[in-house]
């Protein structure tokens, strides 16, 4: 009998799913409730996470419950500590949660709500989830070792160092556009810039109170964080409102983008536990807390998708980026489907923590549906939105015109009608100067979430909730930010240790201070690109972001397809494999599109030949004129990083493939880098927390 109220109950699940999913797929011609968004996602991940992740777990890795992981075996009470999983999955989601599954979403939302929202849900839990699975898997069986650490002992010195060097130019790139998002967000936005600034000091506040003031009092801590992240909200109104500070406050983007960097440096300097850690702990507060009450608010409206399923724009012809919707929606939504930025975290630093083997399947898995929810939330908040204002607030004044008369005539001639009364009434309603051209996708996020809270729990309330939308996506973006330069940091050590012995010592402070300047130079120097270019950088960035990232994930999935093989499970390598092509070929192709298309909004090389005539026959403007020779080289530069992305992933590629064809006709391979079976002592003792 419980057996068939069990069936019952999952045959019930799967076609509600199934009903949601199909509703969102074809409906056509009138709005749709956002709420089946949210039926369509929780069906679906609840499904995949019941049984398909259940299936890999058993039958695919085979976890072993009673097999000591390295945080006990290694347990050093620092880098490797045996911790509570629900504290290792709140501090996985927080490092894995960054602007991507916020901003992704929000852009690919030109193509319509629908290409966007098929892929975060299937993408997801058939490949992303996968990944971040699979990968945490096999860096727990290796002493916790990183993405690059495992391709060097598997694959080999070629295949290695491809994946070591690949995995720290990449990531180069990622934490550019993170800063380029934030940077577009607080530009000429007083109440913005002091809410995100202020989040720094109140960081480490909660640090130091933890550390020196009340040790292990966390709840205390945790309260007075919130408290005072809400105050910082609040307080913003004051700064707007106040003539004087309201200067201190007010910045060009470039200022910005100098603070930025100089955040960035700080936090791969100081100690841990004086700014990430309370970072992290406090933004992990902050996400699933907003998320949730996004989720309240949604299913308490119950809210109409405003945006089409399919916008005339899948041809190229888009606004915010140009190109079609194959491939670029695939690259445009990275996080909140599949991210190679997440190999990285469940590579090397959550098996640090993980105490058993078996919750694996929830931190890897269960994170990730966690992220894809989160991208769902995005793109609801955004679709919610009139179309007009959607495309209003994220095309750059490069493509609409600088003159508000001139931007809403073009967006209306494009069949989504808006006017300027109405966009200056929205910006005055969300305490804002102005909210044409605010582009990277933030912007609008937030002006989607406000509306939504504003309807739910008080309009008069509308700039306070845009402004802790800002600060919210932040707090992602920041998270991020400086995980990640401290990630690059260790890398470049790494690297740079082989030269120079002392180099790579992670608490010489020279070493430190040298490794972390190089890193934020080099992410600093691309989120320059973005913020001197006249179209707002999204164009020139995001897609470049999106390549990057898709191309990461594709190593770590080439990585673990080939381990896969080499452990005698030819059988299933296509549980890694099948997304593994799908992003050879999206990459691939997104690749040769922005290196060989002649398309000007598209090619890399094009727009630049196109830029060098203008800038030769004298038709640019002054100001346009000055930065064009830098624009050129940078254009040049994007299209020389993307060939060698290419090429990096194809050697990884082929040396995978090589190092399988060799393990199957049964020649001699590079032995497995497992550790050997060691029994759990905290078995016992954690079955019965």
């Amino acid at each position: 009998m419980n057996k068939l109220l069990n069936n019952s109950l999952w045959l019930l699940i799967a076609i509600l799913g199934a009903s949601a999913v199909g509703g969102i797929a074809l409906n056509r011609g009138e709005n749709i409730n956002a709420l089946w968004f949210i039926t369509a996602a929780l069906c679906v991940y609840t499904i995949g996470y019941r049984f398909y992740a259940a299936w890999i777990a058993a039958t695919v890795l085979r976890v072993d419950n009673t097999r000591a992981t390295p945080a006990e075996r290694l347990d050093n009470g620092r880098d490797f500590v045996p911790t509570n999983k629900w504290i290792v999955f709140g501090h996985h989601f927080a490092a894995i949660a960054g602007p991507g599954p916020l901003v992704g979403p929000t852009l690919a939302a030109q193509f319509g709500y629908l290409p966007g929202t098929l892929w975060i849900l299937f993408g997801a839990v058939l490949g992303g989830c996968v990944q971040d699975m699979v990968m945490l898997f096999l860096s727990t069986r290796r002493n916790a070792k990183s993405l690059g650490q495992i391709a060097r002992d598997e694959l080999g010195p070629l295949g290695g160092t491809a994946a070591l060097i690949g995995t720290f130019a990449i990531m180069i790139i990622l934490i550019a556009v993170l800063g380029l998002v934030v940077v577009n967000a607080m530009k000429h936005s007083p109440w913005a810039t002091f809410t995100v600034s202020a989040t720094i000091p109140i960081a480490m506040i909660v640090g130091l109170y933890m550390r020196y003031f009340r040790p292990g009092q966390v709840l205390e801590a945790s309260a007075l964080g919130v408290i005072l992240l809400l105050l910082a909200v609040a307080g913003g109104r004051f700064i707007d409102e106040h003539e004087t500070l309201r200067g201190l406050f007010n910045h060009e983007g470039l200022t910005l983008a100098w603070w930025v960097m100089a955040y960035g440096l700080a936090a791969a300097i100081l100690p841990v536990w004086l700014l990430l850690a309370p970072r992290d702990y406090l933004s992990t507060y902050m996400k699933l807390g907003t998320i949730t009450l996004l989720a309240v608010a949604i299913i308490m409206l119950q809210p109409n998708v405003k945006m089409p399923a399919i916008t005339p724009f899948i041809d190229g012809t888009g606004p915010i980026f140009g190109g079609k919707l194959f491939p670029f929606v695939f690259i445009t939504i990275a996080c909140g489907a599949i991210s190679g930025f997440h190999a990285l975290i469940s590579s090397g630093t959550t098996p640090k923590l993980l105490s058993n083997e078996r919750d694996i399947r929830m931190i890897g898995y269960g994170g990730m549906l966690l992220e894809s929810f989160v991208a769902v939330m995005a793109m609801v908040a955004a679709t919610v939105l009139d179309p007009g204002v959607f495309f209003a607030i994220n095309s750059s004044a490069g493509v609409v015109g600088a003159n508000a008369v001139d931007a809403v005539a073009k967006i209306s001639a494009w069949g989504y009608p808006v006017s300027v009364e109405q966009m200056q009434n929205l910006a005055r309603q969300m305490g804002e100067a102005t909210l044409f051209a605010r582009t990277g996708g933030a912007p609008s996020l937030a002006v989607g979430m406000a509306s939504i809270f504003g309807s739910a729990f008080g309009e008069g309330m509308l700039a306070l909730w845009y402004h802790f939308a800002i600060m919210f996506e932040a707090i992602f973006i920041l998270t991020t930010l400086d995980a990640g330069t401290r990630v690059g940091r260790f890398m470049l050590q790494d690297m740079l240790g082989n030269i120079w012995p002392a180099m790579g010592r992670t608490s010489w402070m020279p070493s430190v201070i040298l490794t972390s300047a190089l890193v934020v130079s080099g992410w600093g120097y691309f989120l320059y690109i973005g913020v001197i270019d006249p179209n707002g950088g999204v164009n020139i960035l995001w897609p470049l972001f999106g390549i990057a990232n898709q191309m990461l994930a594709a190593i770590a999935l080439c990585v673990a397809t080939g381990i896969l093989i080499k452990s005698g499970k030819f059988k299933f390598a296509w549980v890694t494999g099948l997304p593994l092509l799908w992003l050879i070929t999206v990459t691939s192709t997104a690749a040769w599109q922005k290196i060989a298309s002649t398309d000007i909004r598209i090619g890399f090389f094009a727009a630049a030949d196109d830029l060098a005539d203008k800038l030769a026959t004298g038709v640019l403007p002054a100001e346009k004129a000055a930065i064009a020779p830098q624009l050129i080289f940078n254009l040049q530069l994007d299209a020389g990083l993307t060939m060698s992305f290419v090429c990096l992933l194809w050697l990884i590629v082929f040396d995978m493939l090589r190092v399988c064809m060799r393990y199957l006709a049964g020649k001699t391979v590079l032995p497995l880098s497992e550790s050997p079976h060691s029994s759990s002592r905290l078995v016992e003792e954690w079955v019965r927390d």
